[in-house]
């Protein structure tokens, strides 16, 4: 027998497997145990096999900007992340109590502009925001949702807490990953599969299809719905192409498409067949060049007219970004209260808005000790980690503020928790963040589990797998056993 957790140091961070003590927290206990029961060396054999099986699937990613090998296997580690039933209650009703008042949010300023009217949200800071749609003025999507699915980024604190870190409103990735880790690990664990209470995730597509043909056009009782992908090139392809799939529906790009007589069509090789639903990964400033960029060639040119006309459903809608422009971030606590009279189940981290001249002024002084992030890169990029900067990056940053202060909040550098992972005979501690699904159409609903990105290098706070990060696979518990 190996114990591999013998001597494990957690390292004075909350650890999701382990108290301060060193004992196992009671989710974690029984999968502990049948881990330990494993003969020498199964554990890392199972782990090389699961590689090898994610290998052969073309589970991947396209990281951009680099000269070679731009596609890699997305890295996994096979030790689950463990989430017990009640802190997935608080989870699962957090999250369907954000993306409610987002929802409210957006709607109400591309139509009443109430909120703004009302001093909650600073008008100035929305007008000026590079994702707002004044295209979108007055515009109402189908079922009145417009944000069908997002991905809210979660961060547990040295506290124990949950806090929220960003909403991700546009084009949230990373679900194929969850459904795929959860696939090979049954293959790998089936007897714990058996014995734990395990949520299951593997109906999130029909989930997602049903979602989908929820907005459909009014009077369509059979939609035909299709996946809009940039292409071959573009970072989540392999998503893309999965989850149609998965959905049994089409996957196609911009020039498999063409509006006519007030529709959108595919071109398929029996002709033009009308398309109802368009589950969209093109970024709105390239979905139309007749409406926003005209130098696209990915969208379909005059797909905005026929979408504002509600001949064609757009998932997620244009103009679901304003809500997830991290300065609008800041807001969301007054936004959910302004919305629902309530209390936000899920805090916010703290944040310091640099338009705001003290708040500025703060963050310029205290550069060393926050984290800087501008206000709609993704991916980690652009981002300052003031502990592990240099003098002359955080000069740069400061430049960066002054010139535009609009386009940047800073935040204290979080403690994040961590979770073992595997390495060689041994578990070490890992810094961890974690990402769940949710599903907006004829109710809300929050998939059990989600991707929990690790940052598999030793010390790194960057889970970013276009950083070096990989994934594990979650497992919300129905019951501690």
């Amino acid at each position: 027998m190996v114990t591999y957790y013998k001597n494990y140091d957690t390292g004075g961070f909350f650890d999701e497997y382990f108290t301060d003590d060193g004992s196992p927290r009671p989710g974690a206990s029984l999968l502990l145990k049948r881990i330990e029961d494993l003969p020498r060396g199964e554990l890392l054999r199972r782990q090389k096999a699961t590689e090898a099986r994610l290998f052969q699937m073309g589970v991947t990613f396209t990281v951009y900007g680099e000269d070679e090998g731009t596609e890699r296997i997305f890295p996994f580690d096979i030790i689950p992340r463990v989430i017990e039933p009640g802190e997935w209650d608080v989870l699962e009703r957090g999250l369907k109590q954000r993306i409610y008042a987002l929802n409210l949010f957006i709607d109400d300023v591309y139509n009443d502009r109430k909120i703004l009217k009302d001093g909650v949200v600073p008008e100035e800071l929305l007008m000026s925001s590079k994702v707002y749609r004044p295209q979108c003025v007055g515009f109402r999507p189908p079922r009145g949702i417009w944000c069908h699915i997002a991905g809210t980024d979660l961060v547990r604190n040295g506290d124990g807490a949950y806090y929220v870190l960003e909403d991700n409103l546009r084009s949230p990735s990373g679900v194929s990953y969850v459904l795929e880790n959860r696939e090979v690990l049954k293959r790998t664990f089936p007897k714990l599969f058996e014995d734990l209470q395990i949520r299951p995730v593997d109906n999130y597509p029909n989930r997602l299809r049903d979602t989908l043909g929820y907005v459909a056009p009014k009077g369509v009782y059979s939609p035909n719905v299709v996946l809009l992908t940039p292409g071959i090139y573009n970072s989540a392809y392999f998503e893309h192409s999965y989850l149609a799939q998965q959905m049994g529906i089409e996957l196609v790009e911009g020039s498999d498409l063409v509006v006519s007589g007030g529709y959108v069509f595919m071109k398929t090789t029996r002709g033009l067949q009308k398309v109802d639903v368009i589950y969209r990964r093109i970024d709105d400033d390239f979905l139309d060049p007749l409406t926003f960029r005209p130098d696209s060639l990915l969208g379909v040119p005059g797909i905005m007219d026929v979408y504002k006309a509600g001949n064609v459903a757009l998932v997620n809608a244009i103009g679901t970004g304003i809500a997830d422009d991290k300065i609008i971030y800041a807001y969301v606590p007054e936004i959910i209260k302004y919305y629902t009279g309530e209390e936000p189940i899920l805090p916010n981290v703290p944040t310091y808005v640099c338009s705001r001249e003290s708040d500025r002024a703060y963050v310029l002084e205290n550069l060393k000790d926050l984290v800087v992030k501008p206000a709609n890169e993704s991916g980690g990029y652009g981002i300052l980690i003031g502990p592990k900067s240099t003098k002359a990056t955080r000069e740069k940053f400061r430049k960066l503020i002054l010139s535009d202060p609009r386009n940047y909040i800073a935040q204290p550098t979080l403690s994040l928790s961590r979770v073992p992972v595997l390495a060689g005979d041994r578990f070490e501690g890992r810094h961890v963040d974690f990402r769940p699904y949710i599903l907006y159409g004829e109710d809300i609903y929050v998939m059990p589990g989600g991707l929990t990105r690790v940052a598999l290098k030793k010390g790194s706070l960057v889970v970013n797998s276009s950083q070096g990060g990989g994934s594990k696979d979650t497992w919300v518990l129905r019951d501690i056993p």
